[in-house]
């Protein structure tokens, strides 16, 4: 079918991360041409691209608005930029909740507000913008010095002028870790189990995220179906979306909450879903059309 399909990456990794490059052969055996291609890089025409897809852009995070400035000047992106540009801040939360969605409890420190955090309880801060768990810390409130701590750190992100998000700390994850539930041109491909990231000293792999332990998994009824409400509350509609992962917790009563709705880099895993890379390939191949 001789398609150029780019996959776009951060320049920390040129030829992709090693998930993404299951994607290639697959591709590559339905004809396509594959490139990986930096995303700021100012010698690419991504209009000599029959689909730019984009995959582990992890360094945007610190230069979101000229990433979603980058998003809105390529043809034939997906996801579409006008989702990229709502859901690199995850202020997108707040929208799902106001949906009626169950989401993770979260409030929000603006620059410039006081800072006004919980006076005990365990909670996570972490940026509005931000990806791999960087900059995101656990506190227990009750705790005159983590209070301080927690304090500097709302300081710290509210003084580079970040939205600082602060939750409750959901103890049953530590024993179920995080769903992650993956679709693939809006049909269910596979799940994962991510062990706890704020538990213990974790590595920074290439400053970009935290090193993650992954199992596979069977999901739910009851994620499965939240999952699905997530992804139809997505602006434009599901129907947009070449990839999604849904990401859930477990609430205090043990029902799945939303904590983030990926749809503009996540990690897909599709090392842990059987052909789930043939799939992916067929979605691309689709869209490339």
């Amino acid at each position: 079918m001789n398609h150029r399909i780019a996959l776009a990456t951060c320049a920390a990794l040129p030829d992709l991360d090693p998930d993404d490059r299951l994607v290639v052969e697959p591709l590559r055996a339905l004809g396509s041409e594959v490139v990986p291609a930096v995303w700021d890089d100012p010698s690419t025409d991504w209009a000599n691209f029959d689909l730019v897809v984009i995959r582990s852009t992890w360094d945007y995070t610190a230069r979101r608005d000229a990433f979603v400035a980058w998003a809105k000047s390529v043809p034939r992106l997906v996801n579409p930029a006008e989702i990229v540009a709502w859901n690199t801040d995850k202020r997108y939360l707040a929208d799902l909740a106001a949906a009626g969605l169950p989401v993770v409890p979260t409030d929000w420190l603006e620059p410039g507000q006081p800072i006004d955090l919980p006076a005990s309880g365990v909670h996570v801060l972490k940026p509005a913008v931000g990806a791999g768990s960087v900059d995101a810390a656990r506190y227990s409130l009750h705790n005159a010095h983590e209070a301080a701590l927690a304090r500097a750190h709302a300081h710290r992100l509210l003084a580079a002028s970040q939205t600082v998000m602060v939750q409750p700390y959901l103890q049953a994850i530590e024993e179920h870790g995080e769903a992650g539930l993956i679709y693939l041109g809006g049909e269910f491909s596979h799940a994962v189990t991510k062990g706890a990231m704020l538990t213990g000293e974790r590595e920074l792999v290439g400053g970009m995220y935290k090193a993650e332990t992954i199992t596979t998994r069977d999901p739910s009824a009851a994620e499965l179906y939240v999952a699905r409400a997530a992804l139809a509350a997505v602006p434009g509609g599901a129907h947009r979306l070449a990839y999604a992962r849904v990401d859930l917790v477990p609430g205090l009563d043990g029902n799945p909450l939303i904590i983030e709705l990926e749809l503009t880099e996540p990690s897909l895993f599709l090392g842990t879903g059987q052909r789930s890379a043939e799939r992916f390939a067929d979605v691309l191949e689709r869209l490339a059309a």
